[in-house]
């Protein structure tokens, strides 16, 4: 006998506190730091149940060197003619507005976009954000770590052009459409978080790194290596002294020593270059003197782990470790 499915009970109603739309986006930048550029942008927007509405992509002239070319493969010569941030960020805006902006490791994308408009002396039309990483936790998705690529080939989602902005873009809209109705339908609360526009930020980079001008000095003439992003020299000692360790709940502070443990969805060497970039020493050991440690498996059996619990050392994800460096309280400030 045939199961009578119209007799099936009806899917469970959507939440009603769930946003309306979304706008899943990405950006391929010229590095971390504060000065540091997009060169791509690209957005999916998604109706409310995380439906395609509309793509749009756009190449940035960063007016300066690229940067790590052998990861998103955008040269000087392709970015020569690209139009600057200034001209793209009406149309942005735009595909922006009205919905809350979706990006893996959202602190990232959210603080590269707002320095951005900042720069452009212009406003982003974007009052909340969800990082999928922390979505994939309150789900408590089987993820072996927390890069795109894990959280793709969870779901069947086949990456076609890592690191393409558009691809990337795609790759995490199909990811996160049925993250979405899985915590619909567990009653998931989506860990939505407020957009805070910035306002540090600058126009050209600190003395001593990558030319302001695109195409003025090539990569190699900075000693880049192909393997990685850091760059060949021996990063100067931290100018700050030691404050402590890093209380839960508060800011960090300059001097702060941060160790890492594990792998990161932000490539591990650009996530201590930006650490350094904003005055924190960074551990390649965990002992008394460490402030925080930055692991997204906190029971991994490595001897950071293992260290940081025997210590009491502070433990924060790295999502968490993303969002408390847009605001690292000043060594000089401290009571």
């Amino acid at each position: 006998m045939l199961e009578d499915r119209s007799a099936a009970a009806p899917p469970s109603p959507w939440p009603a506190a769930y946003p309306q739309g979304y706008a899943v986006v990405d950006v391929e930048t010229t590095g971390l730091a504060r000065d540091d550029r997009i060169v791509s942008a690209a957005v999916y927007q998604l109706d409310a149940r995380g439906e395609v509405e509309d793509q749009w992509y756009t190449l940035v002239n960063p007016q300066r060197d690229p940067g790590p070319v052998w990861i998103h493969g955008l040269t000087s010569e392709v970015l020569a003619d690209a139009p600057l941030f200034k001209d793209i960020a009406e149309p942005f805006a735009e595909r922006l507005a009205g919905r809350v902006l979706v990006a893996h490791n959202a602190a990232f994308d959210w603080s590269m976009i707002s320095r951005e408009y900042a720069r452009a002396r212009a406003e982003v039309p974007v009052r909340q954000r969800l990082c999928t990483i922390a979505l994939s936790k309150e789900l408590r998705l089987p993820l072996p770590n927390h890069k795109l690529e894990s959280l793709a080939a969870h779901y069947g989602v086949v990456q076609q052009r890592a690191h393409h902005a558009l691809d990337d873009a795609r790759v995490l809209a199909e990811a996160f459409r049925p993250s979405l109705h899985l915590a619909a339908e567990a009653g998931v609360r989506l860990p939505l978080l407020a957009c805070q526009p910035l306002t540090e930020w600058s126009d050209g980079p600190a003395a001593g790194t990558r030319s302001a001008t695109i195409g003025y000095q090539p990569s190699s003439s900075y000693g880049y290596r192909p393997q990685t992003w850091r760059p060949s020299r021996k990063r100067p000692a931290c100018p700050y002294p030691n404050p402590g360790r890093y209380e839960p709940g508060e800011q960090l502070i300059q001097g702060m020593r941060v160790a890492f443990s594990g792998d990161t969805s932000v490539d591990r060497e650009l996530l201590e270059d930006r650490a350094v970039d904003a005055g924190l020493h960074v551990a390649t050991s965990v002992s008394r003197l460490t402030s925080l440690l930055v692991t997204n498996d906190p029971g991994s059996p490595t001897s950071k782990t293992a260290k940081a619990r025997s210590f009491g050392t502070p433990v924060v994800d790295e999502a968490a470790f993303m969002q408390l460096l847009l605001h690292v309280t000043p060594a000089q400030s401290r009571a």
